[in-house]
């Protein structure tokens, strides 16, 4: 991840939030105080700025049951997963007064999402060298799909909830599926990594053209313009 390592993503305001904007990815904070917007198009790739395998367990973020929940509520899932977002909130991804949260994980849940991180590392980046999955990194991701994921369900009022009774493996069930999809979908073929030296952050290319580049144009796409702008400089004074 190199220049790229992050803090817990925090993600902004949201349109179904009245009177907030729509989202434009996370907001990742590097140790060195800056920070950037990266949205990486795939919730199972929100996952990974986390942390990570080898040298990337320098960043690791996820040390307890309350870092993956609040990973959860700051990721592309919709909200009512964090305290007080439990059954009861009645409007589609608002807080509510909710007997309690709507997730709840354990110390083993935590490792868990830790080992299926390191894994979708391994197998995102084997997928975008053109490389065959690991058995045991496809063992823990469908492992981990196997489980039932989290659910939503319709209130009388015409919102969306979570329903009660979500947990860790739940939500790594979610996340798990939605790798499974990733791989083997549509857009399979647009995971890349970001063309930065040094910067190891993986995103899925949505875009209508397919021209994406970088993790986020705020940061590496930025410093490649100054750099490309720099050097025009210095050929032409020469």
């Amino acid at each position: 991840m190199s220049e790229k390592a992050t803090d817990t993503p925090e993600r902004p305001q949201r349109a179904d939030r009245p009177g907030r904007q729509e989202p434009s990815g996370l907001l990742l904070r590097h140790p060195d105080g800056s920070s950037f917007r990266f949205d990486p198009g795939a919730l199972c790739l929100e996952l990974l700025p986390t942390g990570g395998p080898g040298p990337l367990a320098y960043f690791e973020v996820l040390h307890e049951p309350a870092d993956l929940v609040r990973w959860a509520e700051e990721s592309r899932l919709p909200d009512g997963l964090g305290p007080g977002g439990g059954p009861g909130s009645g409007a589609r991804g608002g807080r509510g007064s909710g007997p309690g949260p709507a997730l709840v994980v354990s110390a083993g849940e935590v490792a868990a999402a830790r080992e299926l991180r390191d894994a979708l590392w391994r197998l995102a980046e084997g997928h975008v060298e053109g490389a065959p999955p690991g058995p045991d990194d496809l063992a823990t991701l469908n492992d981990a799909a196997a489980h039932p994921p989290l659910v939503a369900r319709l209130t009388a009022g015409g919102g969306r909830e979570w329903a009660p009774g979500g947990t860790g493996a739940g939500l790594l069930s979610t996340v798990a599926r939605d790798a499974v999809e990733l791989f083997t979908g549509a857009f399979a073929h647009r995971i890349r990594t970001c063309g930065a030296h040094g910067c190891r952050l993986l995103f899925v290319d949505t875009s209508r053209p397919g021209r994406r580049r970088w993790c986020s144009m705020e940061r590496c796409g930025n410093r490649h313009k100054v750099r490309a702008h720099r050097a025009r400089l210095t050929a032409a004074d020469e």
